[in-house]
């Protein structure tokens, strides 16, 4: 399968923050973990609750030693690389290597748009549903390239012959439901209890009227249907 060009910037990658917090989606919800969030996305959902990881990236760029050491100062077991788009930079694969012989549990975060070859505990895939493009009139460009962009079934496919994986779709109204069944379908041989269907939003009342149906429909059809538990936690808040 072919490989990304390498993102270069002296082989480091760009990190807009590392903070240790609680696992607050998917399998590992309420799971102690060291979050490393890199900065820099090739697609542009209009509800990216990251903005500072897309929209408008920021951070340092740090080596992969100088990140395994900062991991190493929050003493905790599990690790989450997310963004942003972590794939996107090249070096991804060494920083999984270098974390895992320490005895952490690596949880790579991504939309499956590009392929690496990553070893990790956990792959975490996001498909990105046609609803999730920016506005074309506000944004032109970037809607024509997160739609040419967003769905990369092979290399959805080859993850998840490779890695324990889970796929997290998010879900805003009944359309993308149906949509993501259609989705499903085409991609063929999944664990539909590795299906996590969460609801959009990031005010506690918005997720709690989307679940009044999203959570009775995800039984209907045998997936599972997942809180943004980290929303009731703390808020939509940054470092959470």
């Amino acid at each position: 399968m072919k490989q990304v060009p390498l993102n270069r910037k002296g082989a480091k990658l760009r990190i807009c923050e590392i903070y240790a917090s609680l696992q607050g989606e998917g399998l590992l919800t309420g799971t102690p973990s060291v979050f490393v969030r890199t900065s820099g996305c090739n697609l542009r959902c209009w509800f990216c609750d990251t903005p500072f990881a897309s929209w408008q990236p920021e951070g340092d760029y740090l080596s992969v030693p100088a990140i395994v050491a900062q991991v190493a100062e929050c003493h905790l077991q599990h690790v989450v690389l997310t963004g942003g788009e972590p794939l996107i930079f090249a070096n991804l694969p060494e920083l999984c290597q270098q974390l895992r012989p320490q005895g952490q549990h690596v949880t790579v975060e991504t939309a499956a748009t590009i392929y690496r070859p990553v070893q990790c505990d956990l792959i975490s895939i996001s498909p990105k549903l046609s609803s999730s493009a920016p506005d074309a009139q506000v944004h032109p460009t970037w809607h024509m390239a997160h739609q040419q962009r967003r769905e990369r079934l092979d290399v959805v496919r080859q993850f998840m012959s490779e890695q324990p994986y889970q796929l997290k779709f998010v879900v805003d109204n009944p359309l993308d439901a149906e949509e993501m069944l259609e989705y499903l379908q085409r991609l063929g041989n999944y664990d539909g209890q590795r299906v996590l269907v969460m609801p959009q939003g990031t005010l506690q009342s918005d997720l709690d009227r989307q679940a009044e149906w999203l959570l009775p429909w995800c039984q209907q059809h045998d997936l599972r249907f997942c809180p943004r538990a980290h929303i009731q936690w703390f808020g939509n808040r940054r470092a959470t």
